[in-house]
C-alpha cells in the first residue's frame, strides 16, 4: 500500500526525535480531533502526539486505506500500553496538497 506522504509521515516519524518532520506534515491551520480533544495548528498536534506517546508507548501499523467523503481513511493496528491494546482504530485524514488538512482518530 503506498500512502501520501504526510500521511506516511504521520505513521513513520518516531517520537520525540522526528517532531519537526512530523509537525511539517500538517497544514498551518490543520486540526487534529482524538480522545474528545481537538489541537490546532503544527505547534499544537506536535505537542499532542509527543505527550500522547509518552503516555501510551504506541505504535500503529497500516492495514488497509480507502477512500470516501474526499477522506482517506487508513485503517491500523494500533498497540501500546492502554486497555484493549492491540485496537485497530480508523485515522480519517483529509490532506490539502501535500499536509494533513485535518485528522480524526477513532
Amino acid at each position: 500500500m503506498t500512502l501520501p506522504k504526510p500521511i506516511q509521515t504521520y505513521f513513520t516519524a518516531q517520537a520525540p526525535q522526528d517532531g519537526a518532520a512530523f509537525a511539517a506534515a500538517f497544514a498551518p491551520d490543520a486540526i487534529v480531533h482524538d480522545e474528545g480533544a481537538t489541537h490546532l495548528g503544527p505547534a499544537q498536534i506536535e505537542d499532542w502526539w509527543k505527550a500522547a506517546f509518552a503516555k501510551y508507548r504506541h505504535r500503529a501499523e497500516p492495514l488497509d486505506m480507502t477512500e470516501a467523503g474526499g477522506k482517506l481513511l487508513v485503517r491500523a493496528r494500533v498497540s501500546g500500553d492502554f486497555p484493549g491494546s492491540p485496537a485497530v482504530l480508523t485515522f480519517a485524514f483529509a490532506l490539502t496538497g501535500d499536509h494533513i488538512q485535518d485528522l480524526r482518530i477513532g
